[in-house]
């Protein structure tokens, strides 16, 4: 199938979820779960929770903090060699001011990458919990019209490999970066 047919096909479907959800009572939730996957809360809430929290807590924000940094520059390597123009729309002018671009999704990515890196570090409820959250923001942020579908899409994959390679390359940050691991 050629290039324009796949993106007018995901530019179709995404419109649709976006008219179905609109005048939905279920709006402000939607709005909710398209900016918890902020960068910006994710990081200050982390670095909280590294100044502040205890041995364990402190250990696995570190490991979430690099994660999601390096997940940041990667994605936006992506979005600037590819340059795809986010859909037209009202909603999230915040977004479309800062990053023009749409694909890949960056909520969709940070929260996927970090529910496997939940998944690697616990606790089980904490894993569980963005477990469920993740595909939340992703779907979130194509019925509020800043994303297509398949930068959504794309955008999960992108935060489940970084996620994976983050879970395997943990004792390597760990023994290379001990001061931020404070044992």
């Amino acid at each position: 199938m050629p290039l324009q047919k796949l993106k007018d096909l995901d530019a179709r479907y995404s419109a649709r979820l976006q008219v179905k959800a609109a005048s939905s009572f279920l709006r402000p939730v939607f709005i909710f779960f398209a900016h918890s996957g902020d960068s910006w809360f994710w990081l200050i809430a982390l670095v909280l929770i590294w100044i502040f929290g205890n041995q364990a807590w402190r250990s696995r924000s570190a490991f979430l903090i690099i994660g999601l940094v390096i997940l940041a520059v990667l994605v936006l390597i992506i979005k600037f060699s590819i340059k795809r123009p986010r859909p037209q729309g009202e909603w999230g002018g915040i977004y479309r001011t800062t990053d023009p671009h749409s694909f890949p999704s960056g909520h969709a990515a940070r929260s996927a990458a970090l529910a496997v890196m939940a998944l690697g570090i616990g606790p089980a409820w904490f894993a569980i919990t963005l477990c469920i959250w993740a595909p939340l923001v992703g779907i979130s942020r194509v019925i509020l019209g800043v994303h297509y579908l398949s930068d959504v899409i794309i955008g999960w994959i992108v935060g489940i490999v970084v996620g994976t390679v983050a879970i395997l390359l943990m004792p390597t940050m760990q023994s290379l970066l001990p001061f931020l691991f404070l044992k």
